[in-house]
């Protein structure tokens, strides 16, 4: 066990819980939401998977959530590479603030997979056009809030460019205490 410099609780052993937030909606479109597909594939690629440090998640969303995948189902990264390229293109409205709380409420929880002693990470995959800016707005800080107990980090990235395949950060809040013990 490794001990952070500075904290005699927190541990670098602990692993990481990932949840991706992928929006679907009509402003998207089939192309783009193919390019987040190809992104995702290539970016757990370069995740510790099949270890057992780091588990995924993933929530795709439009009007409503649409397809989950929960941290305790896939144990390979070539199994969530297929699982991701599955992911078909549904269109229409952008609810993202009802994907935060679906992460919240469903993904974080222990029954799907959650770790207490894990570190949670959530990454919005989002153009920007939530059907409800205020109510996203107020779900970043409550998911934040809602993980108090373990280091919570929320990203939110928005407007992917085609040609480069970079995101653009958008907004990060993030929560650490000293109560996440290995």
């Amino acid at each position: 066990m490794n001990v952070v410099p500075g904290s005699q609780q927190r541990t670098t052993d602990c692993g990481t819980d990932v949840i991706f937030v992928l929006d679907d909606s009509g402003s998207i479109g089939s192309t783009n939401f193919t390019l987040a597909k190809s992104f995702l594939s290539r970016l757990v690629a370069m995740l510790n998977i099949s270890s057992g440090r780091t588990r995924v998640g993933l929530v795709k969303y439009s009007t409503a959530v649409n397809a989950r995948i929960y941290l305790s189902s896939y144990s390979s990264v070539s199994s969530l590479q297929a699982a991701i390229s599955a992911l078909t293109y549904t269109g229409g409205g952008t609810k993202t603030d009802m994907a935060l709380a679906d992460v919240r409420t469903r993904m974080l929880t222990s029954a799907t997979g959650d770790r207490s002693n894990a570190a949670n990470v959530v990454v919005v995959l989002t153009d920007g056009n939530s059907a409800s800016h205020n109510s996203t707005q107020v779900s970043t800080p409550v998911l934040v809030y809602y993980g108090s107990n373990k280091h919570v980090c929320v990203f939110t990235a928005v407007k992917w460019n085609v040609m480069s395949g970079k995101l653009i950060l958008l907004f990060m809040s993030s929560r650490q205490t000293s109560r996440t013990r290995c």
